[in-house]
């Protein structure tokens, strides 16, 4: 039963973590989208969202990460046996993508909050791509623990799939800015 209780715990503070990665990487797009605007609206703006991506970093984000992780790895100590799965060795290979992740968003928080109210030298389209990394990631994660022992017969469709996916995904986001782009200023 505890193993039950701390399994609930890590996928209830996993979607809270995931929650906070995806709206904190949209922040840094909404705060590069005010490139354009006149230097008040600019300036109100950019505060919020650097007071914003902060808060959403200190207080949900990095909290429910730290839980994330110490559940994780208390349901290993549980059940030391997952060490020896090979699907848990391909996601634990994801965990550190999203660690690189976790790092590059970081030091994005760092950096709008130290800009002073200057640009983002990241390109629009970047970030908005930027923005569903994350989105790749938990795919991984959950196909993999929900597939775990057809991951080792079908790795190669998954991969497949994966790539499809991301690629639809990115065109998407490619496709959806440019119509953006085009659009006449209101």
């Amino acid at each position: 039963m505890l193993y039950s209780v701390v399994k609930a715990v890590h996928l209830i503070f996993m979607v809270s973590y995931f929650a906070g990665i995806f709206y904190l990487v949209r922040l840094f797009v909404y705060y590069k989208d005010t490139d354009e605007f006149d230097d008040t609206k600019k300036h109100i703006l950019r505060e919020q969202y650097v007071f914003m991506a902060r808060r959403l970093w200190n207080i949900i984000t990095v909290p429910a990460g730290i839980i994330m992780l110490t559940s994780g790895l208390v349901m290993i100590f549980l059940n030391f046996g997952l060490m020896r799965t090979p699907w848990f060795h391909l996601k634990l290979t994801f965990l550190v993508g999203l660690l690189a992740y976790h790092i590059w968003c970081w030091k994005k928080v760092l950096q709008i909050r130290d800009l002073q109210g200057d640009t983002i030298p990241t390109a629009n389209l970047k970030l908005r791509q930027a923005n569903e990394i994350a989105t790749f990631i938990l795919f991984l994660i959950i196909f993999t623990v929900i597939l775990k022992y057809m991951v080792i017969d079908y790795w190669w469709q998954l991969i497949v799939g994966f790539f499809v996916l991301v690629f639809l995904i990115m065109a998407t986001v490619k496709l959806v800015n440019k119509k953006k782009s085009q659009k006449s200023p209101e």
